[in-house]
């Protein structure tokens, strides 16, 4: 990232494809530096206003990103030959956070002992007991 940030690196960051060091280094700039934000800003509302070129949609949508049970079945090395390199594409070459940062969380749990997974399913039921319509 440039010393002064682009508006290119300021999209990038609010599409969550700017590096993750550049993300926490304009993070800690846009703290402590009110005309970055207000930068920051503007290029986030002409984005909103006229940002509908097909690759703004695609970026914005997240049109290439995986469901979880794809990445689930990455996951398990049960996904077929072709899904596995579009989806290592899309992780290694793209680089989407998003995606990695969901595959990361789904080979944490798959490490999980059971009786964590357990507690965890529990506290969900607990917290929606009575939440539910009965018919």
């Amino acid at each position: 990232m440039t010393a002064e940030p682009t508006d290119r690196e300021l999209e990038a960051f609010l599409d969550e494809t700017l590096p993750a060091e550049d993300s926490a280094r304009l993070e800690r700039l846009l703290r402590d530096d009110p005309a970055l934000r207000a930068r920051l800003t503007a290029v986030l509302e002409r984005r909103d206003l006229g940002g509908h070129s097909l690759g703004a949609v695609w970026q914005q949508h997240r049109v290439s990103c995986a469901d979880r049970a794809t990445l689930g079945a990455y996951v398990l090395g049960v996904l077929d030959d072709d899904a596995r390199r579009g989806l290592e594409l899309h992780l290694q070459v793209v680089g989407c956070r998003y995606c990695q940062a969901n595959l990361d969380d789904m080979r944490l749990r798959r490490q999980e002992p059971a009786a964590a997974a357990d507690g965890r399913r529990r506290k969900f039921f607990e917290s929606s007991v009575g939440r539910l319509r009965k018919d």
